[in-house]
């Protein structure tokens, strides 16, 4: 089970890694200010849990791996009941004053922590929390994450994996793979930490009040669990140095496996979902959420404008996108960033603007994949997951502006699959390469990625001017 941004899914999966059947619930996330994401525990969480879990429940289940979006913050009360909805992974960029507090009261923070403080970080979102919602945090005691709060509802148990706890910087040491208790103490007095598990490891199992509201067999194990790209990664067998995974989601997220603890400015540098394991990890803020919002706002469907995209060309007509629609995290980390589109014309139409959308993705993929190469990795094998590959026009154009192949997995589910995979113990011989995704040695977009990032550049000042007045 995998709790995402904007739906939650489920899948159950048999010993050979077959898929027996699958269960999606859509949800809303609450924008209550600009720059706030959240999500209700009980209201999308648990409510999308126990409807996925009575339609896929059977009593001869023998494991069950959670996944969710993250790092996100739910507040709650020494037995877990929320105290206020989730704040978001990074796309929620309430705590930046808190940002640059931490940061400059941790001078050591990226030799400690691997990854330097931004709107992903779960420390400033804590301060945040403690400076500005008094009342809550007088009733704070535990936090949770959305994986972490699904597993103690089934089994009680207070745990979260070393890999989320990794991206709660700087409250976690990458090289020790421990908190950092005195720093802790600072950002959240009184606040009790949780144990610390690998994510395939058992934590506990469900209980008879957990049974009794989810359909779900008594004393079914269930395992720590990760954040979603993560599990994502493990459903697909990134697991050598050099493998990458491209999550082609309503945000797009890459990890490289390391052999090696590394670091970089740029990026996020955390421990991997089993022990000895590192990663660097990139990602961009909207991807299919631009998508999704060009195919509201002009009514077509997606494979409407698909086939539009497709017949615009190369270039969209000699239009550029920044996909900056929600500010960007990684390589900028920069809240304010905002989307631009520079070229349009009366000749233009949604096709040519949904095809500039695709390419400014591809993009800021090649761009995140340049600055992890910069830090050590080397991108030798990409592997493309996410309901974006579906259709086939957006995993090419990605080929192209990177001149290298992609392999598509016969499952593309999601971190769901990756639970299953991850709980039955990370078995060999699941989720064969089904298709390679070859580029066109003929579509050379360097000049028009140049332009990219020429037009960031070019732009920035007028559209942070243009983020204060909102």
């Amino acid at each position: 089970m995998d709790i995402g941004t904007s739906s939650s899914k489920g899948v159950l999966v048999d010993g050979d890694g077959s898929v027996v059947a699958t269960a999606v619930r859509e949800h809303a996330t609450s924008t209550p200010r600009p720059g706030w994401f959240e999500h209700d525990a009980l209201d999308v969480w648990w409510a999308d849990f126990t409807a996925i879990a009575a339609e896929l429940a059977r009593p001869d289940i023998e494991a069950i791996g959670l996944s969710g979006i993250g790092p996100c913050l739910l507040p709650a009360t020494a037995d877990g009941t929320p105290l206020r909805p989730a704040v978001l992974y990074g796309v929620d960029t309430r705590a930046t004053a808190e940002i640059a507090l931490q940061q400059e009261r941790y001078p050591s923070l990226m030799e400690r922590c691997g990854s330097p403080l931004t709107s992903q970080a779960i420390g400033p979102k804590l301060e945040w929390l403690r400076r500005n919602e008094p009342d809550v945090w007088a009733s704070t005691r535990r936090m949770f994450m959305a994986h972490t709060w699904l597993a103690h509802r089934l089994t009680g148990a207070y745990v979260l994996d070393h890999h989320s706890a990794s991206q709660c910087t700087p409250l976690y040491d990458t090289g020790t793979c421990a908190w950092i208790a005195e720093w802790a103490a600072e950002i959240a007095p009184g606040l009790e930490l949780p144990a610390l598990a690998w994510s395939g490891e058992v934590i506990g199992t469900v209980t008879h009040t957990a049974a009794a509201s989810t359909g779900l067999p008594v004393g079914v194990p269930v395992i720590a669990g990760t954040i979603d790209a993560w599990a994502e990664a493990a459903s697909v067998g990134v697991s050598a140095p050099g493998d990458v995974m491209l999550m082609y989601g309503t945000t797009m997220f890459l990890i490289e496996v390391m052999a090696a603890r590394a670091a970089s400015p740029y990026l996020w540098s955390t421990v991997g979902v089993a022990p000895g394991t590192y990663n660097l990890a990139a990602g961009m803020a909207t991807s299919g959420a631009v998508t999704a919002w060009l195919r509201d706002l002009t009514g077509g469907s997606f494979a409407e404008l698909t086939a539009e995209a497709a017949s615009a060309g190369k270039g969209a007509g000699g239009l550029l996108m920044l996909p900056y629609f929600a500010g960007e995290r990684t390589p900028l980390f920069d809240p304010d960033a905002r989307g631009t589109l520079i070229g349009l014309t009366l000749r233009h139409g949604r096709g040519h603007i949904y095809r500039a959308a695709l390419e400014a993705t591809a993009f800021g993929v090649r761009h995140n994949l340049e600055v992890m190469r910069k830090a050590g990795g080397t991108g030798s094998r990409l592997v493309a997951v996410g309901g974006g590959t579906q259709g086939g026009l957006w995993t090419r154009i990605v080929s192209d502006v990177l001149q290298q192949a992609q392999v598509l997995p016969t499952h593309t589910l999601g971190a769901a699959y990756g639970d299953a995979r991850l709980a039955a113990g990370s078995p060999a011989g699941w989720n064969p390469v089904a298709a390679t995704i070859e580029p066109d040695s003929g579509s050379n977009y360097d000049e028009l990625y140049g332009l990219y990032r020429q037009l960031y550049e070019s732009t920035a000042d007028i559209a942070h001017a243009l983020a204060r007045l909102t």
